[in-house]
């Protein structure tokens, strides 16, 4: 009993779970605004993991979340917008992943 108390508590504190389907978010340099199309952007990353509208414009988020229970956990978010024509009119990133926020800015490194 004491060997099972030992391997439950070994398996909480080594606890992840992840939701979505990680992506490189230091790898967009092919999603140009009034170029990509809605397919060029499913052949990259397949189907988004929400739809949305944002004043009127269609939009696609790629997510990929990972949640730890003992250390920090990570996220980042990628939300595409369209023009009415299915074109790119414009994305934002957002990323906590310690690599990646050194990639996109290096000034912003922790010391």
């Amino acid at each position: 009993m004491k060997r099972l108390a030992l391997l439950c508590a070994l398996a909480f504190a080594s606890a992840c779970a992840t939701i979505g389907t990680n992506f490189d978010s230091t790898q967009l340099s092919w999603l140009k605004a009034n170029e990509s199309a809605k397919a060029d952007v499913l052949a990259k990353l397949g189907q988004p993991w929400r739809v949305g509208l944002d004043s009127g414009d269609q939009t696609w988020t790629y997510g990929y979340y990972e949640y730890r229970a003992f250390s920090d956990s990570n996220s980042k978010d990628l939300v595409i917008h369209f023009t009415p024509e299915g074109k790119v009119k414009s994305y934002s990133l957002n990323t906590s992943f310690p690599d990646e926020r050194a990639k996109l800015d290096p000034a912003a490194r922790s010391p």
